[in-house]
């Protein structure tokens, strides 16, 4: 009796030391973005519409640069954008949990670290989605902050974040807009710099 006490005592303890299971799509999703925190990945511009005509060609880096059991955030670096042609990087997006699921939301900033009128807009998952893709209907506050500053065309966005084995790929859809980007985990490359204001 002694001895299968204490068996069971020592898988109680290995089990406490070790990550639990992800229990949920939502969970293992979290996870498998959380496995790639300090990376940073080479990328590119996967769509074709002329609204993206600036993007096309250029060099594109994804950072998962700090997570938390709760939050993971990953600033977006464009390269020929910024001031005099040098990176962009007033982009981060920033994924949470919610107490129904995940929300997404994109942080812009200006050079000098202030944040841009537009920023902080997003949305949180509908459904349960997968281990590798989740989606993200605008949210009320930024249907409210896109009619506000003159852009309700974009008061029906929905915005997708995929994570597989192979890469990520972030995306935007609405009637008549299609934008994404991918990022290849084949490709890791130097952290960047912080984001503008970070």
């Amino acid at each position: 009796m002694k001895t299968a006490l204490t068996f069971v005592a020592a898988i109680t303890l290995t089990g406490c030391a070790t990550t639990p299971a992800a229990s949920g799509p939502q969970d293992a999703f979290f996870a498998a973005l959380t496995a790639h925190c300090g990376k940073a990945y080479a990328g590119k511009l996967a769509s074709s519409q002329e609204a993206d005509a600036d993007m096309r060609g250029k060099a594109m880096v994804m950072h998962v640069r700090s997570c938390t059991p709760d939050r993971i955030e990953i600033p977006f670096h464009i390269d020929g954008l910024g001031p005099d042609g040098s990176w962009d990087r007033s982009r981060t997006w920033i994924i949470t949990r919610t107490a129904t699921g995940l929300r997404l939301k994109h942080d812009h900033r200006h050079t000098d670290g202030s944040k841009d009128e537009l920023t902080m807009y997003g949305g949180d998952t509908a459904d349960a989605g997968t281990a590798a893709r989740q989606t993200f209907p605008v949210d009320a506050e930024s249907i409210a902050l896109f009619t506000r500053t003159g852009r309700s065309v974009s008061n029906t966005n929905i915005w997708s974040v995929q994570t597989t084995p192979d890469g990520f790929t972030y995306g935007l859809s609405r009637d008549g807009r299609d934008f994404r980007v991918t990022f290849d985990y084949r490709q890791p490359v130097a952290p960047p710099p912080a984001p503008w204001g970070w």
